[in-house]
């Protein structure tokens, strides 16, 4: 009897769901699916996605998380999150001005003396992307590779990298507008400590890891090695056909309170939906982190403190942060009231086709929305179709 070459069984599918067998081969792959494939043929060699509601959690997997040993993708696999690390800053941030040992409109200087030349650049600033420091990343990663290597195993203080940005014109004058910078992070990670009294990986771990059980959560630096199970990272040359770069290990000393966080797809649902949620911050300090500004002409992205809103075609809009470190681009969003949460994650990065395929898995998981015929049909011929949606700026760093 001649059976349907696109059949596929019922345990097959629940094993798609579950993330135990690339979704690939699924007859009728659905919209997440189809966004991650797209960041595939792009030039990442594995994606992933999960995504929680009350209804439960589905995984989708495609590709390989190594491409030396041909591991497949795996959703339980820990991997480098980049920026999204500024959203767990900007929460002890506030923890500390919910406790009234920082004020968000006094100046930097009243607790790093000496660190910043001007004294109108407030806390909010820094957490808004509105202090007018210049991003050291620029010059850092003029060029990708060479950038890259120059810096994998450097180990950075902060007031070094705060001195590249100073070397360079600012942006902006304090307050007059938005212009994005890890300079501000790295800022933030020192006022961190100062108030604290203590490295900010133990802030991350005593005031957010810990209280949600994020086991698989961890700041590591200066160590350049991801623990356990774990995605490989892939970075793609600036010289279109040149080889991919094996940039797993590095000691993202460059980032540091910018974007050295480790995590797992589960743990970031967790993260952001418990933060929307209310669980890490009262409702008057998240209320103030939501408060977002416009930061394209569009007017569909925003930014508030540490965190970033897109409104998607369907009329939901999301909350989260998105994150690139050399070998990875992460996606990781709520809805308000946390209820609903994706986390995405694309095994490669300075390659903008792929982030923007990646970032389709929002209006996939949140909307039901498939990329367009148009890109599904360059993904056939090995491409993806439309502008990349990432900082112009990226040349493979954290953004």
């Amino acid at each position: 009897m001649n059976r349907p070459r696109l059949a596929v069984t019922a345990a097959l599918l629940a094993a798609v769901w579950a993330g135990t067998v690339p979704t690939a081969y699924a007859a009728d792959p659905s919209p997440v699916t189809q966004a991650l494939q797209a960041a595939m043929a792009a030039g990442a060699p594995g994606a992933m996605a999960r995504f929680s509601e009350p209804g439960g959690v589905r995984t989708e997997v495609v590709g390989v998380r190594d491409r030396r040993t041909g591991a497949a993708m795996d959703p339980r696999a820990r991997f480098r999150i980049g920026s999204v690390t500024k959203t767990f800053s900007a929460v002890v941030a506030l923890q500390l001005v919910d406790e009234g040992k920082v004020r968000l409109d006094a100046p930097v200087e009243n607790y790093l003396p000496g660190v910043l030349p001007d004294r109108r650049i407030t806390v909010r600033h820094l957490l808004s992307h509105r202090s007018g420091l210049a991003d050291y990343t620029d010059a850092m990663f003029e060029k990708t590779v060479p950038g890259f290597e120059a810096v994998r195993k450097r180990v950075f203080g902060y007031r070094e990298l705060v001195e590249l940005s100073l070397r360079e014109p600012r942006t902006t004058e304090p307050g007059a507008g938005y212009s994005y910078s890890n300079t501000n992070f790295v800022v933030l990670g020192m006022l961190i400590e100062k108030v604290t009294g203590r490295p900010v990986g133990e802030a991350y771990a005593a005031r957010v890891f810990k209280p949600l059980g994020l086991r698989d959560t961890s700041y590591v630096h200066p160590g350049t090695k991801i623990a356990g199970r774990h995605v490989r990272g892939y970075l793609h040359p600036d010289e279109e056909g040149g080889a991919l770069v094996d940039s797993t290990e590095q000691t993202v000393s460059w980032a540091q309170s910018a974007g050295a966080v480790i995590s797992t797809v589960a743990d970031l649902n967790a993260f952001t939906s418990a933060l929307l949620g209310g669980r890490l911050l009262p409702a008057r300090m998240l209320d103030l982190m939501v408060t977002v500004t416009p930061v394209d002409a569009a007017g569909t992205r925003f930014y508030g403190l540490g965190l970033r809103r897109y409104d998607l075609s369907c009329g939901t809009s999301v909350f989260g942060h998105t994150g690139t470190v050399q070998g990875f681009y992460t996606y990781a969003f709520s809805t308000r009231d946390g209820r609903r949460s994706l986390a995405a994650m694309a095994n490669t990065s300075n390659r903008g086709s792929a982030n923007t395929a990646l970032g389709g898995t929002l209006e996939a998981a949140f909307c039901g929305v498939a990329p367009p015929a148009a890109a599904r049909a360059e993904t056939v011929r090995g491409f993806s179709a439309g502008p990349a949606d990432v900082d112009l700026r990226e040349r493979g760093a954290g953004f």
